[in-house]
């Protein structure tokens, strides 16, 4: 393995260089992509996997524009040591993000994830739908999370001539800000559920990108996670607060 292998990707040249305007082009294809799963009003199972893949298929494309066939560094080959990280970073995301529930409702009240709410009424075969939507659906999620990371990063260690380790501080605060506000409409424009709660969930799961250099990592951290919470939600018609996002 080389030390670029080792190393996060894009945001110092290797393994190729993106500029600024390939990284403008990434940042639409994100905004692009979020607009498609939040508007296209396409609901009903199978139908909802069309919003769900163009989710992930706009942001892959615009990623593949611009760095060719170094896209695929993105997503690195899955063995045993990336799957029990998988599971690791999921638990970890699953206490992390209820103990900053639990702490939220200390000073707020809190709204439940309204995908879990529709959960707790349907039947067997309905939450194998949601489950197979909702899990393309968080690979995209990824995306829009770890993208935008590499971009901060790319942007202050490149402009802003700050260190690598705090362009990676700079990069996940923002980048956790960034995904947090995109659930603001998802939790009624509860500004500290979203911004703090998910914010907080998005930097436990980007931190296992980071270790692993792998979003297929992150990615499955991230559906461990969600599906835990609606599978109790399922079984006992509740979930611990902000163990959904």
């Amino acid at each position: 393995m080389t030390s670029s292998d080792r190393d996060l990707p894009f945001y110092n040249g290797k393994p190729v260089k993106i500029d600024g305007a390939g990284w403008l082009v990434l940042m639409a294809s994100v905004a692009l992509a979020f607009l498609a799963l939040t508007l296209i009003p396409l609901r009903a199972f199978p139908y909802n996997l069309i919003p769900a893949l163009l989710f992930v298929g706009i942001a892959i494309l615009a990623l593949h524009r611009v760095a060719g066939r170094h896209w695929k560094c993105l997503l690195r080959p899955v063995g045993f040591r990336s799957a029990a990280l998988m599971v690791l970073f999921g638990a970890a995301t699953l206490v992390g993000s209820m103990a900053m529930g639990w702490v939220l409702q200390q000073f707020f009240e809190l709204h439940s994830n309204p995908v879990a709410d529709e959960i707790a009424v349907m039947s067997a075969s309905q939450v194998g739908a949601t489950l197979l939507v909702t899990g393309i659906q968080l690979v995209g999620e990824e995306l829009f999370g770890i993208l935008p990371f590499l971009a901060v990063l790319w942007l202050c260690v490149q402009h802003l001539n700050l260190s690598r380790r705090l362009g990676i501080l700079v990069a996940l605060v923002i980048s956790g800000l960034l995904f947090g506000a995109a659930h603001l409409p998802t939790y009624d424009w509860h500004w500290a559920q979203s911004l703090i709660g998910i914010g907080f969930a998005r930097v436990i799961l980007t931190l296992a990108y980071i270790v692993t250099r792998n979003l297929w990592v992150s990615a499955g951290a991230h559906i461990i996670n969600d599906w835990t919470g609606f599978i109790f939600m399922f079984e006992f018609g509740h979930v611990p607060i902000n163990a959904v996002e």
